[in-house]
């Protein structure tokens, strides 16, 4: 019996993470203002026909953005309630870069995955304007369903581990191959393993859209 309540529970659980993705059209234009800006090239499209034709060079010239085009596309097709697709084009985002984004996450628009291999798992929130590097994990700790919680304009570096129901300030700076196992304030940089903050330093991120490098 209380198996079967946790299976119904965590079907519940889905369906409200789906119905929280953004919309597929604000997400793609998003997605490439904040790519194009942190590549330094131009972001302010002058139409949408343009922000279309960036988003298609994007796609092009980096397996990373074209994994995250086919993720917004497997999000809308869930929310629709179309079956088999939408595990089509998961395992397709993990064939070209290696970038796993599991059904339980909810990312914001503005995403910027600078490479692949990366990999987020539970239910897990990713902000607007969040910066993730290769080879990072956002994920479970054993027997939890809750991951992390990522703040918007948040930077995480190579290599970092963000494990468990944890909290990322707005503007944090997560340092290359850190171990982040608890909550990080607002605008901290934390490093190391376990990580603990960098005394004294405040960084925050450059916003989406700013022209700010990666």
């Amino acid at each position: 019996m209380n198996g079967a309540n946790d299976t119904e529970v965590r079907r519940d659980l889905r369906e409200e993470v789906r119905a929280q993705h953004p919309g597929l059209g604000e997400a793609l234009l998003e997605d490439a203002r904040v790519t194009c800006a942190h590549r330094a090239e131009r972001f302010e499209f002058r139409s949408r026909g343009d922000a279309v034709l960036q988003s298609i060079r994007l796609a092009l010239t980096s397996d990373a953005y074209f994994a995250q085009v086919l993720y917004r596309v497997k999000t809308r097709l869930q929310a629709r309630g179309i079956p088999i697709l939408p595990r089509l084009m998961h395992r397709l985002t993990m064939t070209i870069a290696q970038v796993s984004i599991g059904d339980a996450t909810v990312v914001a628009p503005g995403l910027y995955l600078l490479h692949g291999q990366v990999v987020v798992d539970g239910f897990s929130r990713i902000e607007t304007g969040a910066v993730i590097g290769p080879f990072v994990t956002i994920g479970l700790r054993a027997g939890d369903i809750q991951g992390p919680n990522i703040g918007a304009n948040v930077s995480i570096g190579t290599g970092a581990k963000l494990i468990g129901p944890i909290e990322i300030g707005a503007g944090a700076t997560i340092g290359a191959n850190a171990v982040v196992v608890d909550d990080v304030p607002p605008g901290a940089t934390v490093v190391g393993a376990p990580a603990r903050p960098i005394e004294g330093r405040s960084e925050v991120a450059a916003p989406g859209g700013n022209g700010g490098l990666a």
